[in-house]
Protein backbone atom coordinates (compact mmCIF):
# COMPACT_ATOMS: atom_id res chain seq x y z
CA UNK A 1 0.00 0.00 0.00
CA UNK A 2 1.34 3.55 -0.78
CA UNK A 3 1.20 6.83 1.45
CA UNK A 4 -1.57 8.30 -0.84
CA UNK A 5 -4.06 5.35 -0.33
CA UNK A 6 -3.28 5.40 3.38
CA UNK A 7 -4.26 9.06 2.99
CA UNK A 8 -7.55 8.40 1.15
CA UNK A 9 -8.54 4.98 3.94
CA UNK A 10 -7.75 7.71 6.40
CA UNK A 11 -10.44 10.35 5.38
CA UNK A 12 -12.93 7.79 4.53
CA UNK A 13 -12.27 6.71 8.01
CA UNK A 14 -12.77 10.24 9.10
CA UNK A 15 -16.07 10.30 7.16
CA UNK A 16 -16.92 6.85 8.67
CA UNK A 17 -16.25 8.20 12.57
CA UNK A 18 -16.65 11.55 12.59
CA UNK A 19 -16.77 11.75 16.60
CA UNK A 20 -13.87 9.13 16.67
CA UNK A 21 -12.14 9.58 20.01
CA UNK A 22 -10.90 8.24 23.33
CA UNK A 23 -13.58 7.10 25.37
CA UNK A 24 -12.31 6.52 28.86
CA UNK A 25 -13.85 9.11 31.30
CA UNK A 26 -10.91 11.15 32.46
CA UNK A 27 -10.61 14.53 33.93
CA UNK A 28 -6.76 14.95 34.51
CA UNK A 29 -3.26 13.33 33.00
CA UNK A 30 -2.82 11.10 36.33
CA UNK A 31 -7.15 10.20 35.61
CA UNK A 32 -6.22 9.10 31.88
CA UNK A 33 -2.83 7.20 32.92
CA UNK A 34 -4.81 4.61 35.63
CA UNK A 35 -8.14 4.36 33.63
CA UNK A 36 -5.94 3.23 30.57
CA UNK A 37 -4.16 0.65 32.91
CA UNK A 38 -7.16 -0.52 34.31
CA UNK A 39 -8.70 -0.68 30.76
CA UNK A 40 -6.54 -3.57 29.40
CA UNK A 41 -8.70 -6.45 28.50
CA UNK A 42 -11.50 -4.91 29.62
CA UNK A 43 -13.79 -2.92 28.08
CA UNK A 44 -13.64 1.21 28.02
CA UNK A 45 -17.66 0.71 29.21
CA UNK A 46 -16.78 -1.28 32.19
CA UNK A 47 -13.80 0.86 33.34
CA UNK A 48 -15.63 4.14 32.64
CA UNK A 49 -18.35 2.61 35.51
CA UNK A 50 -15.83 2.27 38.25
CA UNK A 51 -13.50 4.91 38.11
CA UNK A 52 -15.52 7.76 39.25
CA UNK A 53 -15.56 6.08 42.56
CA UNK A 54 -11.85 5.13 42.71
CA UNK A 55 -11.05 9.02 41.53
CA UNK A 56 -13.26 10.57 44.27
CA UNK A 57 -11.71 8.32 47.25
CA UNK A 58 -8.21 8.94 45.63
CA UNK A 59 -8.34 11.77 43.31
CA UNK A 60 -4.21 12.21 43.53
CA UNK A 61 -1.51 9.97 42.80
CA UNK A 62 -0.46 10.58 47.15
CA UNK A 63 -3.66 9.55 47.87
CA UNK A 64 -3.87 6.50 46.03
CA UNK A 65 -0.37 5.27 46.74
CA UNK A 66 -1.40 5.39 50.57
CA UNK A 67 -4.68 3.23 49.56
CA UNK A 68 -4.75 0.07 51.19
CA UNK A 69 -4.51 -2.68 48.31
CA UNK A 70 -8.08 -4.66 49.54
CA UNK A 71 -10.01 -1.27 49.57
CA UNK A 72 -8.64 -0.66 45.78
CA UNK A 73 -9.55 -4.25 44.78
CA UNK A 74 -13.31 -3.69 46.15
CA UNK A 75 -13.19 -0.50 44.06
CA UNK A 76 -12.96 -2.53 40.76
CA UNK A 77 -13.16 -5.65 41.64
CA UNK A 78 -15.73 -6.09 38.53
CA UNK A 79 -12.86 -5.39 35.91
CA UNK A 80 -10.81 -8.25 34.59
CA UNK A 81 -7.43 -8.99 36.55
CA UNK A 82 -8.46 -6.67 39.66
CA UNK A 83 -5.83 -8.09 41.77
CA UNK A 84 -2.76 -7.54 39.29
CA UNK A 85 -3.98 -4.10 38.29
CA UNK A 86 -4.96 -2.81 41.85
CA UNK A 87 -1.33 -3.45 42.65
CA UNK A 88 -0.02 -1.39 39.66
CA UNK A 89 -2.02 1.03 40.32
CA UNK A 90 -1.03 1.63 43.54
CA UNK A 91 3.17 1.24 43.21
CA UNK A 92 2.50 3.65 40.01
CA UNK A 93 0.93 6.26 42.06
CA UNK A 94 3.66 5.59 44.92
CA UNK A 95 6.27 6.47 42.50
CA UNK A 96 4.66 9.72 40.77
CA UNK A 97 4.18 10.97 44.31
CA UNK A 98 7.61 10.43 45.39
CA UNK A 99 9.19 10.93 41.95
CA UNK A 100 7.59 13.03 40.11
CA UNK A 101 5.64 15.26 42.73
CA UNK A 102 2.71 13.89 41.51
CA UNK A 103 2.07 14.52 37.97
CA UNK A 104 2.26 12.13 35.45
CA UNK A 105 5.65 11.80 33.11
CA UNK A 106 5.43 12.99 29.66
CA UNK A 107 7.56 11.28 27.91
CA UNK A 108 6.77 7.38 26.38
CA UNK A 109 10.10 6.08 27.46
CA UNK A 110 9.51 7.07 31.03
CA UNK A 111 5.72 6.15 31.21
CA UNK A 112 6.72 2.36 30.54
CA UNK A 113 9.08 2.47 33.16
CA UNK A 114 5.94 2.10 35.98
CA UNK A 115 4.35 -1.01 36.82
CA UNK A 116 1.79 -1.95 34.67
CA UNK A 117 3.04 0.44 31.93
CA UNK A 118 3.67 -1.06 28.76
CA UNK A 119 3.95 0.17 25.46
CA UNK A 120 0.11 0.69 24.34
CA UNK A 121 -0.93 2.31 27.39
CA UNK A 122 2.36 4.96 27.12
CA UNK A 123 0.69 5.66 23.72
CA UNK A 124 -2.58 6.43 24.93
CA UNK A 125 -1.58 8.75 27.98
CA UNK A 126 1.47 10.76 25.58
CA UNK A 127 -1.37 11.11 23.00
CA UNK A 128 -4.06 12.06 24.46
CA UNK A 129 -2.95 13.76 27.77
CA UNK A 130 -0.12 15.43 26.24
CA UNK A 131 -0.95 15.57 22.41
CA UNK A 132 2.32 13.70 21.86
CA UNK A 133 1.68 11.72 18.62
CA UNK A 134 2.06 8.30 18.84
CA UNK A 135 -0.29 5.15 17.51
CA UNK A 136 -1.13 2.86 20.51
CA UNK A 137 -2.37 -0.45 19.44
CA UNK A 138 -4.64 -2.63 20.79
CA UNK A 139 -6.23 -5.48 19.29
CA UNK A 140 -8.83 -3.34 17.29
CA UNK A 141 -6.06 -1.25 15.71
CA UNK A 142 -3.68 -4.22 15.03
CA UNK A 143 -6.73 -6.34 13.49
CA UNK A 144 -8.05 -3.32 10.97
CA UNK A 145 -4.68 -2.69 9.91
CA UNK A 146 -3.76 -5.94 8.91
CA UNK A 147 -7.13 -6.95 7.05
CA UNK A 148 -7.20 -3.33 5.09
CA UNK A 149 -3.40 -3.36 4.41
CA UNK A 150 -2.11 -0.87 6.62
CA UNK A 151 0.42 -3.67 8.17
CA UNK A 152 1.24 -6.99 7.23
CA UNK A 153 2.40 -8.15 10.58
CA UNK A 154 1.68 -10.67 12.98
CA UNK A 155 3.60 -8.76 16.07
CA UNK A 156 2.21 -5.79 17.57
CA UNK A 157 5.70 -3.76 17.96
CA UNK A 158 6.13 -4.11 13.97
CA UNK A 159 2.65 -3.08 13.35
CA UNK A 160 3.02 0.11 14.88
CA UNK A 161 6.03 0.85 12.98
CA UNK A 162 4.45 -0.14 9.83
CA UNK A 163 1.39 2.73 10.65
CA UNK A 164 4.46 4.84 11.54
CA UNK A 165 5.73 4.63 8.18
CA UNK A 166 2.33 4.63 6.14
CA UNK A 167 0.98 7.53 7.65
CA UNK A 168 1.91 11.14 8.15
CA UNK A 169 3.40 12.20 11.61
CA UNK A 170 -0.04 14.33 12.52
CA UNK A 171 -2.20 11.74 11.56
CA UNK A 172 -0.91 9.41 14.19
CA UNK A 173 -2.81 10.21 17.34
CA UNK A 174 -6.34 10.45 15.16
CA UNK A 175 -5.73 7.15 13.09
CA UNK A 176 -5.59 5.40 16.54
CA UNK A 177 -9.03 6.63 17.58
CA UNK A 178 -10.19 5.98 13.96
CA UNK A 179 -9.06 2.62 13.38
CA UNK A 180 -10.74 1.91 17.14
CA UNK A 181 -14.01 2.96 15.95
CA UNK A 182 -13.45 1.16 12.81
CA UNK A 183 -12.83 -2.24 14.24
CA UNK A 184 -15.61 -1.89 17.51
CA UNK A 185 -18.33 -0.92 15.14
CA UNK A 186 -17.77 -2.35 11.52
CA UNK A 187 -14.78 -4.22 11.46
CA UNK A 188 -15.57 -6.38 13.94
CA UNK A 189 -13.20 -9.54 15.21
CA UNK A 190 -15.89 -12.61 14.60
CA UNK A 191 -18.20 -10.84 12.28
CA UNK A 192 -17.16 -7.95 10.26
CA UNK A 193 -19.75 -6.10 8.79
CA UNK A 194 -18.44 -5.26 5.41
CA UNK A 195 -21.65 -4.52 3.54
CA UNK A 196 -21.50 -1.22 6.08
CA UNK A 197 -17.54 -0.50 5.56
CA UNK A 198 -16.72 2.46 3.36
CA UNK A 199 -12.97 1.28 2.76
CA UNK A 200 -14.30 -2.41 1.83
CA UNK A 201 -13.18 -1.57 -1.83
CA UNK A 202 -9.22 -0.69 -0.13
CA UNK A 203 -9.59 -3.92 2.09
CA UNK A 204 -7.41 -6.78 1.10
CA UNK A 205 -9.55 -9.18 2.83
CA UNK A 206 -13.16 -7.86 1.14
CA UNK A 207 -14.41 -9.88 -1.48
CA UNK A 208 -14.36 -13.42 -0.24
CA UNK A 209 -11.14 -13.97 1.53
CA UNK A 210 -12.10 -14.60 5.19
CA UNK A 211 -10.69 -12.57 7.66
CA UNK A 212 -12.26 -14.80 11.13
CA UNK A 213 -8.59 -15.55 11.73
CA UNK A 214 -7.57 -11.90 12.37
Amino acid sequence: MTKKEARVILDKLREAHPNAKGELVAANPFELLIATMLSAQTTDKQVNRVTPALFAAYPTAAALAKAPLETVETYIRSIGFFHTKARNVIRTAGILAEQYDGCVPKDIKTLMTLPGVGRKTANVVASNAFGIPAIAVDTHVFRVSNRIGLSHSSDVAQCEKDLQQILDRSDWSQAHHLLIFQGRYVCKARRPECENCNVRDHCRFYGGTTCESQ
